[in-house]
């Protein structure tokens, strides 16, 4: 008999349904099912795939209240930023859909090098076989849909497992992708614990994992995955960048919404703010304020920006970093308080750059202030962290841009915006310890194919 996790709202502490971990008999079925699948979708054309998948935005919109409920209500994401993620969502649907039906090979002349001539290669993209897609809490209903939007696109089962919190969300997801014409052969949701998820990782069922989530689990995800595609999103430690010349007011507000939107659980998070010494003390008042006026508690309250963060453990750690920066020698400016699951947004200034708080990735509403001098420790600073995700700059020099773009250790570097920013047919990821490979609708179709080439 399998052991049983009970799903707490953080806010509130309410119960939200004890439901069962996933047995090996019931994994091991799914996976028929999805063994199935992939000739299921050999009759599936790329017009069916794409139908099926515009069918799921419509549905995603329908219920866009609902879903935002059940992850407002999983993991303290307020309502406001849980319809925004809904249309993210939608959008990546649709994006998934107008992909489907434009997954391109090409023709090849065997005459470039002597002395083959009369042959063509003519190159075909063609699935990989079942995708594993291990989805975080943060964004529990995007995030999942661009793993499965595009495997379902490329012609790849999806054996889906996302995180015990998400358990509510993740089913109802998987229900509407059903009943908007994805077989069941091409799409299984399970939740099965840490040893059994072990055995589908090293077995030889499924052909790709794409994992968003931490690096140590990461590891020990390559550990027992033998010689399997493998896609990692592992997070970052993202720079937002202040020069002289930025529109102040707009960085302002722009480090403020990206740090403490989600309650600072995001990925690409404004992490580090490094702001240059002639307009730091400007910029500092200005960021205090606007944090100081913040609505903090209720999720489902119209005007609270920042919620809870998704567990006591997760609310206990970020008040620690912050403690142990404070004696390290940081300045509080604001904040650095907590009320159970609730931290309130903080902004510190002098943190040592060995403190955890900004060495590694910290997931909540805690903002980071670095003064700068020039460019060179600028970017030598930024680089020093072991992660590359994205990263912003404010600036109106397109000199100092490209300088910058070609310096910075990241995957992407957005001008006059933040790290924060991604648009779902951007390729998105990262470099060094923030992943393997890209997501983002079209390039996760090329990682989830594989060239396959017949010669005439």
């Amino acid at each position: 008999m399998s052991q049983s996790y009970t799903v707490r709202n953080p806010y509130d502490a309410s119960e939200l349904g004890t439901f069962q971990y996933a047995t090996q008999d019931e994994v091991s079925a799914a996976l028929d099912q999805l063994d199935a699948g992939k000739k299921v979708f050999k009759s599936l054309t790329a017009h069916a795939r794409s139908t099926a998948l515009l069918r799921l935005a419509d549905l995603l919109d329908t219920h866009a209240e609902e879903l935002s409920m059940l992850i407002s209500n999983e993991i303290g994401k307020t309502l406001v930023d849980a319809r925004a993620e809904l249309v993210r969502a939608a959008n990546t649907v649709r994006c998934s859909a107008d992909e489907a039906k434009q997954i391109r090979g090409e023709v090849l002349d065997s005459d470039a090098y002597p002395p083959i001539r009369g042959s063509w290669g003519i190159v075909h993209r063609r699935p990989i076989g079942t995708v594993l897609a291990i989805t975080p809490f943060n964004y529990p209903i995007n995030l999942a849909l661009h793993k499965i939007g595009p495997a379902f696109a490329a012609g790849c089962p999806v054996f889906f497992k996302p995180g015990p919190q998400n358990t509510r969300s993740a089913m109802r997801l998987t229900e509407l992708a059903h009943e908007a014409g994805f077989p069941a052969e091409t799409l299984q949701c399970l939740v099965p614990d840490i040893p059994a998820l072990r055995e589908v990782i090293a077995g030889d069922r499924i052909q790709v994992i794409s994992f968003t989530g931490g690096v140590p689990t990461a590891k020990a995800i390559a550990r027992d995955a033998g010689g399997k595609k493998l896609l990692f999103e592992l997070g970052g430690n993202d720079p937002l960048m202040v020069f002289p010349d930025a529109d102040i007011d707009v960085a302002v507000a722009t480090a403020v919404s990206q740090r403490f939107g989600t309650a600072g659980q995001r990925c690409t998070a404004a992490k580090r703010v490094f702001v240059h010494e002639q307009i730091f003390e400007t910029f500092k008042a200005k960021v205090v304020a606007a944090t100081e006026k913040l609505v903090v508690g209720d999720p489902l309250a119209e005007d609270t920006f920042v919620g809870p963060v998704v567990s006591q453990r997760a609310a206990d750690e970020a008040i620690e970093r912050i403690h142990r920066a404070v004696e390290g020698g940081a300045t509080l400016l604001i904040g650095g308080k907590s009320e159970g699951t609730l931290v309130w947004p903080t902004v510190l200034q002098d943190v040592p750059d060995s403190a955890d708080l900004c060495a590694d990735e910290t997931f909540g509403p805690v903002m980071p202030l670095f003064s700068f001098a020039d460019e060179a420790e600028l970017i030598a600073r930024v680089n020093q962290t072991p992660f590359g995700l994205q990263a912003g700059v404010f600036t109106q020099d397109i000199s100092r841009v490209k300088r910058l773009f070609e310096a910075l250790d990241v995957g992407a570097m957005a001008v006059n915006d933040g790290p924060g920013f991604r648009s779902e047919h951007f390729p998105f990821g990262g470099v060094k310890n923030s992943g393997l490979g890209r997501e983002g609708v079209r390039y996760a179709i090329a990682e989830f194919t594989f060239l396959k080439t017949l010669v005439w």
